[in-house]
């Protein structure tokens, strides 16, 4: 049974994350806040928000995402790692993937496809051409 409230295989990948970056439990500190927001009574009563320290980097977390400590847990321990790795390796693999995606965007059309853009542009030019009042002399 896992500790968190998500599904088996998405702890085994938090925990197999967690060992690939070389981050145990035992360099994590944990302590729980009275989260704020919406959410009511269940909110101001009991502390969900979830603060985790990892003492060897001094890289700190605080997640109130949901009204669920458990659920805020396992978000705020891959938040955790989002961050360790991004002191790591310098940028988190998916903002690479978001670079990669916004230079793809911006690279020049290939000639194929920018004649077919100008064919579809020029078409529809023509059939609104098509569709203007006739001038009477």
């Amino acid at each position: 049974m896992s500790t968190f409230p998500v599904s088996l295989e998405k702890a085994n990948q938090l925990a197999a994350r967690m060992t690939a970056l070389g981050v145990s439990e035992a360099d994590i500190e944990e302590s729980f806040v009275r989260s704020g927001g919406h959410g009511g009574q269940n909110v101001n009563k009991v502390a969900t928000c979830v603060m985790l320290i990892h003492r060897p980097t001094g890289v700190q977390v605080k997640c109130q995402e949901t009204r669920q400590q458990g659920l805020n847990r396992y978000i705020a321990r891959r938040l955790l790692l989002d961050k360790i790795e991004e002191r790591k390796n310098g940028f988190v693999a998916a903002q690479r993937a978001e670079i990669e995606k916004i230079r793809r965007q911006k690279r020049k059309r290939s000639r194929r496809a920018k004649n077919k853009m100008l064919d579809g542009k020029s078409h529809h030019g023509e059939k609104k051409a098509t569709r203007r009042k006739v001038a009477m002399d």
